[in-house]
């Protein structure tokens, strides 16, 4: 650790963002409105590093008829501050589209077209983010025996550089899971590359898919599949009888409320047990009913017309995957039966779900100061700060991998407006000043755009 600061050390920002997706996207416009309405003394400054070469949310699975899960109304800011012009309502006005949206009566816009507010909402707050630099250390910066600083290292190219920050909000995002023993290859794909990697089938002649999954990108796949390859057959696996329809009702919505997080915060592990057990179908492994039935229709057309090509093995899992001579070997076994088919398959695709980075694994030596639970996770306060030791006085906040204290909104877009809100009160309330009351001034301001 370091001792002291030298006269040379980087300047000092309020807040460092590690990953800049749509939650720290919505926290780089909640400073940015924070600093219109203060004076320069009280504005936040910030920085934020993305690894990514520009702005990009699961661009491979922007199928062109897919739709959000979520309103438009639980957009970057609406939530927080219903005026805001960052809206997605604003979006719609700058692209000439808002009365055109209003007579469509959705609630749920285009998966593309969201993606494409999220980008152009990036676009506002681009002086404060750092594209195509990858975060490779983060160290401790000690001072009168405690923690006072964070040093982020970050490298692009052959280029490194080190900025200094007072508080850390890590919004990383998920990762690709795939199950025990199988990787990624040329014919073994995730969902999340579902439209990069299929641009490079252009020309050749597929003739049968497998899609393993029950959840709602399992079920965009197989459709998508189906209709972009009319000559192949594609196959779903999973251990269900069929797709299980996803609650989106309006009580049980009430699980993605503002209010939802401060009663799950505060309930029992034993409650907190139930309210997933309860909820778990609003968000994980259920799919939205009207492409269940589209699926169903389609499947049983094709039966009438002795056509099919969309076939689903359902009770069932895949317990082989072998890649050879440019082709898949599938090997899928009855859980009732367990009775083996081998089905020989151009592309495998997973479409097995995501898992939060761990934000221990970034924090180096300042991961032995965080407090953990008795399972031997972090602990995170109410507002989404990681509770540290008394040796560290720098915030680290977490937007995501926080389902385990916060609930199933930790890393959904549904409370992201409200969530970077408490993020920068608490910044904000927890104090700013240098040890000497100096501010010092951060090398991107964030305040130019308003």
């Amino acid at each position: 650790m370091s001792q002291a600061l030298p006269d040379d050390a980087p300047p000092i920002h309020d807040l460092i963002g590690i990953g800049f997706g749509p939650s720290n996207v919505a926290m780089a416009l909640a400073l940015g409105e924070h600093n219109a309405g203060v004076g320069r003394q009280e504005a936040v400054t910030a920085h934020f590093f993305e690894r990514q070469p520009c702005f990009g949310w699961h661009r491979g699975m922007l199928i062109d008829d897919a739709t959000m899960q979520v309103s438009f109304l639980k957009d970057l800011v609406t939530l927080r501050n219903p005026a805001s012009e960052y809206s997605f309502l604003c979006y719609l006005r700058s692209k000439g589209r808002l009365i055109d949206f209003v007579n469509h009566k959705n609630l749920f816009p285009l998966r593309a077209e969201f993606h494409d507010y999220l980008e152009w909402a990036a676009a506002k707050v681009d002086d404060m983010v750092s594209y195509g630099h990858e975060v490779v250390a983060v160290e401790p910066v000690v001072r009168d025996g405690v923690v006072e600083y964070v040093d982020v290292t970050a490298r692009a190219g052959d280029e490194t550089v080190v900025h200094r920050a007072r508080n850390l909000v890590i919004g990383t995002g998920l990762r690709p899971r795939m199950p025990e023993g199988v990787e990624r290859g040329e014919r073994v794909w995730h969902n999340s590359d579902l439209l990069t990697k299929v641009e490079a089938l252009d020309g050749s002649d597929p003739t049968r898919f497998v899609v393993v999954g029950a959840g709602q990108s399992a079920a965009e796949s197989v459709a998508y599949l189906h209709r972009r390859f009319p000559g192949a057959e594609v196959c779903a696996v999973f251990s269900r009888y069929g797709y299980s329809p996803a609650d989106d009702s309006s009580f049980a919505n009430r699980i993605f409320d503002p209010a939802a997080v401060d009663e799950y915060y505060t309930a029992p592990d034993a409650v907190k047990r139930k309210l997933m057990d309860y909820h778990g179908n609003t968000n994980y492994s259920v799919v939205d009913i009207d492409l269940i039935d589209d699926l169903y229709r389609q499947a049983y057309r094709e039966k009438v017309l002795g056509t099919e090509r969309l076939r689903f093995l359902n009770v069932s899992r895949l317990t082989g995957v072998e890649e050879t001579g440019g082709r898949v070997r599938a090997t899928v076994t009855s859980l009732v039966t367990d009775e083996h088919t081998t089905l020989d398959a151009d592309v495998v695709v997973y479409a097995t779900g995501y898992s939060p980075a761990d934000p221990l694994g970034l924090l180096g030596d300042l991961a032995g100061h965080c407090v953990l639970d008795e399972q031997g996770r972090a602990r995170v306060e109410r507002d989404y700060r990681l509770a540290t030791d008394p040796a560290v006085r720098c915030g680290i906040y977490l937007q995501g991998g926080t389902e385990h204290t916060h609930g199933i909104t930790s890393s959904l877009l549904s409370n992201t407006a409200i969530r970077v809100g408490e993020i920068l009160d608490s910044i904000v309330g927890r104090g700013r000043r240098t040890a000497g009351g100096e501010r010092a001034e951060a090398v991107q301001g964030v305040g130019s755009r308003g």
